[in-house]
């Protein structure tokens, strides 16, 4: 009878095979927990979907409130900004005015000691190359009682004792329009309109526009009223007088002019009369050794001449000293008797020097910067074609050389102001 007997041997291999699937399994059941763990960390099913709503909602809460948080602040830091804005604006033009008056000052000083260096006690002269003479004639002692009523209103317009004055009547009115209204966009206060005409108040009054009107004068009133620019620009030389008599430096001005800065920040204030001139380039607007031919003199053929273009008589800085008020009366006195161009005459008594039976003006004399203070000369033929020139800012632009005055100002604005590059194309080189 024979049974099935497991040897040892037998058994022992069984329990072998056992172990290792049990090990197998575990192996594999481990590293099936392990992915499970890492692609479903919070398990395979939410217990709770309330409480994770709820967190939900309390973040969204957080977010808005600080979206809320932000809007404010950035609301705030755009106050700051534009308080500070105005605040830099503010600071740079206290900036701008004292520097103006700084410069004032040290051009006064310097004048100053050049007048003490001069008028006082006599003195060798320096070495080679260092004496100078003196340019800056002394002002007068102001004189109140000449015009009470205008040395009033001068006391209020007036800054550092000098202003820009116009003379001014209906026949100009739309141009002075756009004279006063560049100014004021330059932030100049300090300037004056003398209104020769009723209509020219009332329509200074109504524009908030420094004025003065003058004393009734039969001659004067007449030419005042009813003249044209060139009887206005001779009645001018005469009105000036009180002006410096009172201790005021006088920027005149013609009303066919645009104001793009302020010209008292340009100005050197070393002579008696500083103006603009009519010249197009360094040589016409300062001066130039012109020759002149003449073949029958042979050998002495060849002269040499010395040539400048005229000073504009419609823009010039007069101070007030005794050369200055000497001009003004000898230019009104010839134009009163002759019949003369107002800007002739006032060259020729600048500039002509004594001879035989007569005694010239001896007044300091300046010459502007010819692409500062600009004529439209320089601006329509030479400064529109040239793209360098075009970048550069004149502080004024006259059109004296044009007789289509109001558009072309009112293109020089559109160029200069508002950025419209074409603005000054249409317009020819001369008149049409």
């Amino acid at each position: 009878m024979g049974g099935r007997r497991d040897g040892p041997l037998m058994r022992e291999k069984g329990q072998t095979g056992r172990g290792a699937r049990i090990a197998v399994a575990i192996v594999i059941g481990v590293l099936l927990g392990s992915v499970f763990a890492v692609f479903y960390p919070h398990g395979l099913f939410v217990s709770d979907p309330p409480i994770r709503n709820r967190r939900i909602g309390h973040s969204d809460l957080q977010v808005s409130l600080s979206s809320c948080e932000s809007s404010d602040r950035i609301d705030a830091l755009k106050i700051d900004i534009l308080s500070l804005s105005e605040r830099n604006s503010d600071l740079m033009k206290q900036v701008r005015d004292l520097t103006g008056k700084l410069r004032l000052a040290e051009q006064v000083k310097d004048h100053a000691e050049k007048q003490v260096l001069v008028l006082g006690k006599p003195h060798k002269a320096g070495p080679f190359g260092t004496v100078k003479a003196l340019r800056t004639n002394p002002a007068v002692s102001p004189d109140d009682s000449v015009n009470p009523r205008l040395g009033k209103i001068l006391e209020k317009v007036a800054v550092q004792n000098e202003l820009i004055v116009a003379l001014a009547n209906s026949n100009v009115k739309s141009m002075l329009e756009v004279w006063f209204t560049s100014i004021k966009e330059v932030g100049i206060t300090n300037y004056l309109v003398v209104a020769l005409d009723d209509e020219t108040e009332d329509f200074c009054k109504s524009n908030d526009v420094p004025f003065y009107k003058r004393d009734p004068d039969d001659g004067v009133d007449t030419i005042g009223k009813t003249g044209g620019n060139h009887a206005v620009s001779g009645l001018k030389f005469r009105i000036l007088r009180e002006f410096l008599q009172l201790g005021y430096s006088v920027l005149l001005s013609d009303v066919d002019i645009v104001y793009l800065q302020n010209p008292f920040d340009y100005l050197h204030r070393d002579s008696d009369v500083e103006s603009m001139s009519d010249g197009h380039n360094n040589m016409t607007a300062y001066g130039y050794n012109d020759v002149f031919d003449e073949p029958s003199m042979g050998w002495a053929r060849y002269a040499h001449t010395m040539r400048i273009w005229v000073f504009n008589s419609g823009f010039f800085y007069i101070r007030p000293t005794i050369p200055s008020i000497e001009l003004l009366d000898r230019v009104a006195r010839r134009l009163s008797r002759e019949k003369a161009w107002d800007q002739a005459v006032f060259n020729e008594e600048l500039f002509f020097p004594s001879h035989p039976g007569y005694d010239g003006l001896h007044a300091a004399k300046r010459a502007m910067d010819f692409y500062l203070f600009m004529n439209s000369k320089v601006l329509f033929k030479t400064v529109r074609k040239d793209p360098n020139l075009r970048k550069l800012k004149p502080v004024i632009v006259h059109i004296n050389y044009h007789p289509d005055k109001l558009p072309r100002m009112k293109a020089v604005i559109e160029f200069y102001v508002n950025g419209k590059q074409n603005a000054l194309d249409p317009f020819p080189e001369g008149s049409s």
